[in-house]
This record gives structure tokens, C-alpha cells and sequence, in this order.
């Protein structure tokens, strides 16, 4: 948790301002193919030996004979750990991803890049039949976290603040591990910093704690913990309403959040990232873009979990209500690749023997932040999943999860701002073989935060 507030203070302390770089940081001979593609490599068969050492037998004892057998077997939905299949195998993939994009590809080779590697891993990394989940959450899913990620450590790269260099560029690759890679090992190819095109972004960082409200942990075995320490970080960039920005390079609109708690390690993590799409004006006060979105969920609130990897259309935009009041909305739907189970294997799914199930799921999205001056902001989050049994569990059934957010941040002096926050979740899930089953969870918290360098990520009125 320490870890995650010093990443998010160095972000939040970036200046927004700063002359549009070039167009890209490398030319076409300098960027490279093949050493990403030798990163990758020796990135998986480290991954591999590590794993081999610290789990044992036999999942990882890779040779020529499970290669060949892999390359002749049927994809299957693998066994695997929620938080392994869910969270580790994404940043695995944001890992290919960040070798690709530090190298100088551009986002469309890097998800190239990220696919691949992850295939190539379910084939010769593990010794188990190639999972589709995992090709899902790592190839697809990955590289919209990876990009989020690349961003990130580009952009502590290219405003320097207040940081001495090397600051950032430790911070940097605390972010992005192969971007500070690249940039020691290859200095003279791989120095140049992709360019942010100065961006309109809001930066906010927490830390606090929350208390439950609401309990009703239904199926779930996992003792609850009431009290826990959250570190949260969130991330606007690409904010429209600021003249010149275009929309040209996937993710230059994107959206990041993340929250460490001390209950069970990540209670969520959020991203997600504009893929296609154009900006729009409606009269001198309403900016926006739409197009197509791709995004990756991870929700873990202890009685339950659910992680998506999908696409949605939608539209982000920015109305100048006054002089004094903004308000800021995302809104999307779309479909998503989706786990949703019970935390301690109350509710096994049979065909996988995993307590989660898989299905592919209509998903919803929408984000209001209402912002008063450079003084207050209400921001308002709410979630849906319909997690169905295509693509996923013969047991048939549904599992519906809904979460919502609502923080209310109050800024005392300069960047120093307290927030309360009130979140509630709740999964809903009916299975032919073990009927109805419902859970909640609601909580309440007080924070410090810190706003970044353009407080609530506002531009002046347009005239």
C-alpha cells in the first residue's frame, strides 16, 4: 500500500502543461521488432523456471512433448486462482505490452504483441491444455492495462515537476517495469519519451479507511473483515474540452483507478481507454468524444469477486454549466468476457471445478463528477454485469453484479484536500442446481487526498 501512495503522489504532483512534443518519439528505424520480441521470450522462460521452483510439480515441467501436445489440443477454460487468472495473467500481458510500446510500436502492434506472447505462453509456459480465459484476460486484456500503464510512466517522464531525474525514472519504471527497462538498457535507441500532446488530465490520490455499513456475506465463507486501510488512485487523462487536443492515438482518452486495501490486497482495479472515436461540440460549453472503448475490471469488496475484459461504445463529455459549476460524464455499455463467484468456494461450478464461473456478459457503465470551482467535486460511479452462460458454464443460469461509488472531495489548501466516500456492491447470482443466492457489502470511509497539478482538471470557461 506504501508502494501505491508514492506512485500516486509522483503522479499527482505532474505538471499538466508543457509545448506539444513531436508526433513520435522514435523513427521507423528506430524502433525495433525484434528485441521486444527477444524480451518476451526471455521474459516467459524466466517466468517459467520462477514458477517451476516455487510451485513444484507439474504445471510448469515444460519440454518438446507438452509443446506438441498443446499445439494439438482444444482451448479449455483452465482451474487456475481467481486472483491469478483475473489479475496476475493482465499484468502479464501489460508486461508484453509495455516491452512492445517502450520499443517503439505503436498501440495496434503492441496488442499484436501482447496476443501472440500470450498464446505462445498457454502453449509452451504451462504444461496444462491452452486456456481461452487466460487468452482473454492476458492478450486482450493486458494490453488495455499495459497501455494505461505506458501512458502513466510516459508522462512522469515527460513533465519533470518538482523530481529530480532520477526520481523519475525510478518512478517511471515502478510503473511500467519494461519502460525503464528499455530506457537503461537501450539508452541511445529507446531515450526518446512518448508524447502525451499535453493532455487535460485530473489526478486524484487517497488514503483512509472505511467501516462496513451494510453486510450480507450470503454464500460466501471468508471472514469479513470490517475495518481495513484503502489506498486508492485515479486518473483522467485526455479530459475533453481543451483546444487542440485530438483523439488520433488509441488511449488518448483513458481512465485509470486503482485501490489497495488492507483487507485483501486490491479491492479493485479500473481501466479503461478510448480505442476509436472522434471528439464533438454541442454549442460553446459542451465538449466530447465517443467511439469505441476497451476495458478491463477487476472487484474484489472480500464477499465476492468479478473481473471483465470487453468493449463498449460510448461517450465521455465536459458541459460548462457556469462560471462556477462543470460537470464531467462517461457513459458506456457494451459486452465483456466476465468471471463472478463467491469468495471460499461456496458456489463450485461443475463443469470447471472452480468456485467462479465465466460467461460473457452485457456490461454498463456511468460516471458524473460534478465539480464547484476549484473547491468541491461530487463524483458519482455505477457498474453492471450480466454475467450469462455463453461462452461460459453448461450448468446454465445468470449472476447479475452491481457496484456503486460516491466520493465527495472538499479541498482545505492548495493540493490538500478530505474526502468521504460511501461504496456499495451486490451480486445476485440464481444456478438451476443450487437456486437463488444474494450478497452485499456497503462501506463508509474518510480520507486524506491529494489533488494533481490542475487540482479538479479544469480548463477556464469557454467564451
Amino acid at each position: 500500500m506504501k508502494t501505491a501512495l508514492v506512485l500516486a503522489s509522483a503522479l499527482a504532483a505532474i505538471p499538466a502543461h508543457a509545448e506539444n512534443p513531436p508526433e513520435s518519439p522514435f523513427s521507423e528505424s528506430g524502433k525495433s521488432y525484434v528485441i521486444p520480441a527477444l524480451e518476451i521470450i526471455a521474459f516467459d522462460a524466466l517466468l517459467n523456471q520462477f514458477d517451476r521452483h516455487y510451485f513444484g510439480c507439474c504445471d510448469f515441467d515444460t519440454n518438446v512433448h507438452t509443446i506438441r501436445r498443446n499445439l494439438r489440443s482444444s482451448w479449455v477454460v483452465d482451474r487456475d486462482p481467481f486472483l491469478v487468472n483475473q489479475l496476475g495473467h493482465p499484468y502479464q500481458g501489460a508486461m508484453y505490452h509495455g516491452f512492445a510500446r517502450s520499443a517503439g510500436l505503436d498501440y495496434w502492434e503492441g496488442l499484436g504483441f501482447t496476443f501472440l506472447a500470450s498464446a505462445m505462453w498457454e502453449i509452451a509456459g504451462e504444461t496444462t491444455p491452452p486456456s481461452r480465459n487466460d487468452q482473454v484476460n492476458t492478450g486482450i486484456g493486458g494490453s488495455f492495462f499495459g497501455e494505461a500503464l505506458f501512458r502513466m510512466a510516459s508522462l512522469t517522464l515527460e513533465h519533470p515537476g518538482e523530481m529530480p531525474q532520477w526520481a523519475r525514472e525510478v518512478t517511471a519504471a515502478l510503473i511500467s517495469p519494461p519502460v525503464g527497462f528499455n530506457r537503461l538498457a537501450f539508452p541511445d535507441r529507446f531515450r526518446n519519451v512518448f508524447p502525451s500532446h499535453d493532455p487535460l488530465y485530473f489526478i486524484r490520490a487517497s488514503v483512509g479507511f472505511s467501516g462496513t455499513t451494510d453486510n450480507r456475506p450470503g454464500t460466501s465463507t471468508t471472514k469479513l473483515r470490517g475495518n481495513e486501510a484503502l489506498a486508492d488512485f485515479l486518473i483522467d487523462y485526455g479530459l475533453p474540452g481543451k483546444p487542440g487536443y485530438e483523439y488520433r492515438r488509441p488511449f488518448d482518452y483513458f481512465s485509470f483507478q486503482a485501490t489497495a486495501s488492507s483487507a485483501n490486497g486490491f479491492e479493485n482495479a479500473f481501466t479503461r481507454g478510448l480505442l476509436v472515436g472522434r471528439e464533438y461540440e454541442v454549442g460553446s460549453r459542451f465538449s466530447g468524444v465517443w467511439g469505441l472503448y476497451g476495458s478491463y475490471d477487476y472487484i474484489a469488496p472480500q464477499t465476492f469477486r468479478v473481473s471483465s475484459t470487453g468493449l463498449s461504445l460510448g461517450t465521455t463529455g465536459q458541459w460548462w454549466i457556469d462560471e462556477r459549476w462543470r460537470l464531467v460524464t462517461t457513459i458506456t455499455a457494451g459486452l465483456g468476457y466476465t468471471a463472478a463467484g463467491a469468495t471460499g468456494g461456496a458456489d463450485p461450478d461443475p463443469a470447471t471445478d472452480n468456485d467462479y464461473h465465466y460467461g460473457v456478459a452485457p456490461q454498463a457503465l456511468g460516471v458524473l463528477r460534478l465539480v464547484y470551482r476549484d473547491r468541491a467535486a461530487l463524483d458519482l460511479a455505477g457498474r453492471e454485469y450480466y454475467v450469462t452462460r455463453v461462452a461460459g458454464a453448461s450448468r446454465g443460469g445468470h449472476v447479475n453484479v452491481a457496484r456503486l461509488e460516491a466520493a465527495l472531495t472538499w479541498r482545505l489548501a492548495g493540493h490538500h484536500s478530505v474526502s468521504v466516500r460511501y461504496l456499495f456492491n451486490q451480486r445476485d447470482a440464481v444456478f438451476p442446481d443450487v437456486g437463488d443466492r444474494s450478497q452485499r457489502r456497503g462501506t463508509v470511509g474518510l480520507f486524506y487526498t491529494y489533488l494533481g497539478h490542475d487540482l479538479f482538471g479544469a480548463e477556464k470557461l469557454p467564451r
